[in-house]
C-alpha cells in the first residue's frame, strides 16, 4: 500500500527493508536525543521491522517505510500506530542527512489522516523528550498541543522529561496508558 506525499514515498514495511531501515536504526547522528535506543545490531531493526509488519496486519495501519521517490532509497519511517487499542502513537524518525527538510511534517500531516480515516475516536499523541526541539516543533507543526510534562520514568538519564502531544485532551485514564 503506497501512498505519495508532495515529495514522499510512503510504504507498508516489507522484510527486505530491513538494511536501509538500519543504517537510520544504527546511526548515532540520528540518536542524539536518546542514545540508548540505537539499534547495535540488524537483529534488532529486524525485530522493529516484523512489529511494524503485525501492527499493519492487525490495524491496517502503522508506520511506513519512507522512500526518496527519485532512487527509491529508504530515508526514514513513522506515522501512527494504535496503541492499547486507547490512541493513536505519532512517531517519525529520518536519516541524519535528510533531516530539516520539513519531511517529518509532511509524514506526520499524512499520518494524522489515515489515523482518523480509520479511527477518529481515538486521539493522536506524540510522546517525546524535552530537549528533542525539532520533533516538538514538528507536533506542533501539525496540530498537537503539549498535554503533560514530567519526568520519563524508566529513562536511563534520571533527568530526562517526556512531553506527551495530543490532538485533544486527554483524559486521566488516556494519559496513564499513554505514559505506560
Amino acid at each position: 500500500m503506497l501512498t505519495e506525499t508532495k515529495r514522499l514515498f510512503l510504504d507498508r514495511p516489507r522484510t527486505e527493508d530491513a538494511d536501509g531501515l538500519h543504517q537510520i536504526c544504527s546511526d548515532p547522528r540520528v540518536w542524539r536525543h536518546f542514545p540508548s535506543l540505537r539499534h547495535a545490531d540488524l537483529e534488532q531493526t529486524q525485530m522493529m521491522l516484523d512489529q511494524f509488519i503485525a501492527v499493519w496486519d492487525r490495524d491496517g495501519l502503522g508506520p511506513w517505510v519512507v522512500k526518496n521517490p527519485s532512487d527509491q532509497r529508504i530515508i526514514g519511517y513513522g506515522g501512527c500506530s494504535a496503541k492499547q487499542d486507547m490512541f493513536w502513537n505519532l512517531g517519525y524518525r529520518f536519516a541524519f542527512d535528510t533531516q530539516g527538510q520539513g519531511f517529518a511534517t509532511e509524514l506526520a500531516r499524512e499520518a494524522i489522516m489515515a489515523a482518523k480515516l480509520r479511527r477518529a475516536e481515538l486521539p493522536i499523541v506524540a510522546y517525546l523528550l524535552e530537549h528533542n526541539a525539532a520533533s516538538a516543533r514538528v507536533a506542533e507543526k501539525v496540530g498537537l498541543t503539549l498535554a503533560h510534562r514530567g519526568i520519563d520514568a524508566g529513562n536511563p538519564d534520571p533527568a530526562a522529561i517526556r512531553l506527551v502531544y495530543a490532538d485533544r485532551e486527554l483524559t486521566v485514564e488516556e494519559l496513564a496508558h499513554i505514559m505506560l
